[in-house]
C-alpha cells in the first residue's frame, strides 16, 4: 500500500519540483483557503464574523506567496504590514483574529531555509520582535490575548523550522560532496598503484630478458661460428643456451604469474633471486667470456668482515630484507649484461659488496675490455644509443623504490671502462 502511495505521488511531486511557480501558487490558495475557514469557524466567530476588509487583506497577504522564493525578504515585509493592517481593521470586530499570521510563518519560513544562518536568525528575531509588539499594542485589546502568544510562538517555530531545513540540505550536500571526492580519491589511487604495478613489472621483464637472451646471442653466434671445426665445443655452447633460455623461462613464468586474476592456477612458489644466488649469475657470464671478480665486506658486528667470490661474498653480506635483495640482485644482472654487452672483449669486472648496518653499497667497475685509458669507454645502450634499452632508467627506479640511489657514468681519474654504483638501505621508507 504504501509502495502504491509513493509510486502515485511520484509523478506530481516531480511536476511540482520543476515548476516552482505552480507549486507556490497552490501553496498561496492552500493557505488563503485555511486562513479563512480558521477565521469563520474561530470560536470568536459566533459574536461577530470577519468582514470584507479582512478578507481582501488575507487575499493579498496570501498572493504575495506567490513570489516567495523569488522576493523573499520583500514578502515578509509585504505580509507583515498587511497582518498588522488587518489586526487594526478587525479592532471593531472583537477579539483578534491572527490567522492571517500564516502567510509571515511562510515568508520567515523561506527565509530562515535560504539564507545563511546568522542572517537568517537576525531577521527572525526582528520580525517575531515587531509584528508582535505592533499587534498586541495596535489590536483589540487585551494585550496579552492568547491568540497574540500563539502569533509569538507560531513565527518563532516558523523560523527554526526553517533553520533546520537548510541545516539538513547542508548536511546531505556535504556527505555528497564528501562521497564524490572519497569517490575520486578511490579511483586516482587505484590508476596510481596499477601503474606503478606495471612499472614494476616492466623491470622485472626487462631485467630477465636482458640478461638472459644476451647470453643466449653469445652463446648461439660461438656455436653457429664452430659448429664445424670444434663439433665438441659447439654442442657445450648449445648446451649453455639451452640452460640460459630454461632459466629465463622460469624467470619469465615467475614474473607474469604476478598478472593471474582469481581462480586461475596458482602462481609458481620458486623464490625470488637474490645474493644467494649471485654464484650462478656469476657462472653464467664466466661461460660467455667474462670474467668478473667478487669481494665483500661488512661492518656489521658479528659478521664476517671480508670474504671473495660469489659464495663467499653472499656469506659476508647475510640474509637481506627481500625488496633489498631482490633489488641488489637486478641491479648486479643488469650492470653486468651491460658490461658484456658493450666493454668489448677481454673485459674483466669487479663486483664489491659493503654492508654497513643500515645499507648495503654495490659498486660494479670494467676497464673497458683492455683499451687505453684515453680511449673513451663504451656505455651502455641507454646513455650510447638514442632510443635505446631501459637498463639505466631500471636500476635508477628499483633504488630509489627503496629510499636509495643508483650512479652510473665512466670511471673517474681517465681510466677506462664504467662504473655503477647503487646504496640500498636497509630499512624500508616511511615516507610518502
Amino acid at each position: 500500500m504504501t509502495s502504491l502511495a509513493a509510486t502515485g505521488f511520484a509523478r506530481p511531486h516531480r511536476w511540482l519540483r520543476t515548476h516552482p511557480l505552480a507549486a507556490d501558487s497552490l501553496l498561496a490558495g492552500l493557505v488563503l483557503v485555511l486562513v479563512l475557514v480558521g477565521a469563520y469557524l474561530g470560536p470568536h466567530t459566533e459574536r461577530r464574523p470577519p468582514g470584507l476588509p479582512y478578507v481582501l487583506l488575507t487575499a493579498a497577504a496570501c498572493a504575495c506567496l506567490v513570489v516567495r522564493r523569488r522576493r523573499p525578504r520583500t514578502v515578509l515585509a509585504l505580509t507583515c504590514v498587511l497582518t498588522v493592517v488587518a489586526t487594526v481593521v478587525a479592532c471593531d470586530e472583537g477579539p483578534p483574529r491572527t490567522q492571517i499570521a500564516t502567510s509571515v510563518a511562510l515568508a520567515l519560513y523561506t527565509i530562515a531555509a535560504r539564507t545563511e544562518r546568522p542572517t537568517a536568525w537576525r531577521i527572525v528575531a526582528v520580525t517575531v520582535a515587531v509584528l508582535t509588539g505592533a499587534v498586541m499594542l495596535f489590536g483589540p485589546p487585551p494585550w496579552y490575548a492568547q491568540e497574540n502568544l500563539g502569533l509569538f510562538a507560531w513565527t518563532g517555530m516558523a523560523g527554526a523550522a526553517g533553520d533546520a531545513v537548510r541545516s539538513r540540505r547542508a548536511y546531505v550536500a556535504a556527505i555528497e560532496e564528501r562521497a564524490v571526492r572519497a569517490e575520486r580519491s578511490r579511483e586516482e589511487e587505484a590508476r596510481r598503484r596499477v601503474a606503478e604495478e606495471r612499472l614494476r613489472i616492466a623491470r622485472e621483464l626487462h631485467d630477465v630478458v636482458a640478461h638472459h637472451i644476451a647470453l643466449v646471442n653469445v652463446q648461439a653466434g660461438v656455436a653457429s661460428h664452430i659448429m664445424d671445426s670444434r663439433p665438441d665445443q659447439a654442442k657445450q655452447a648449445l648446451a649453455h643456451v639451452r640452460q640460459a633460455s630454461r632459466s629465463a623461462l622460469e624467470e619469465l613464468r615467475a614474473t607474469v604469474g604476478l598478472l593471474r586474476q582469481y581462480g586461475d592456477p596458482e602462481a609458481p612458489t620458486e623464490p625470488a633471486p637474490g645474493l644467494g644466488v649471485l654464484d650462478q649469475l656469476v657462472d653464467g657470464f664466466a661461460r660467455v667470456g667474462l670474467s668478473v671478480d667478487v669481494t665483500a665486506t661488512s661492518t656489521v658486528p658479528g659478521t664476517p668482515a671480508t670474504g671473495t667470490g660469489a659464495a663467499g661474498a653472499a656469506a659476508v653480506i647475510g640474509p637481506l630484507p627481500g625488496a633489498v635483495d631482490l633489488t641488489a640482485y637486478r641491479v648486479l644482472q643488469e650492470a653486468l649484461t651491460n658490461v658484456h654487452k658493450h666493454a668489448g672483449p677481454g673485459a674483466r669486472a669487479e663486483v664489491a659488496l659493503l654492508r654497513r648496518p643500515g645499507s648495503l653499497d654495490l659498486t660494479v667497475l670494467d676497464d673497458g675490455g683492455g683499451r687505453p685509458a684515453a680511449a673513451p669507454a663504451a656505455t651502455p645502450a641507454t646513455a650510447a644509443e638514442p632510443g635505446g634499452g631501459h637498463g639505466l632508467i631500471g636500476m635508477r627506479e628499483r633504488a630509489v623504490a627503496l629510499g636509495g640511489i643508483c650512479e652510473a657514468g665512466p670511471r673517474a681519474g681517465g681510466a677506462g671502462g664504467f662504473r655503477v654504483r647503487a646504496v640500498l638501505p636497509l630499512q624500508a621508507r616511511t615516507g610518502p
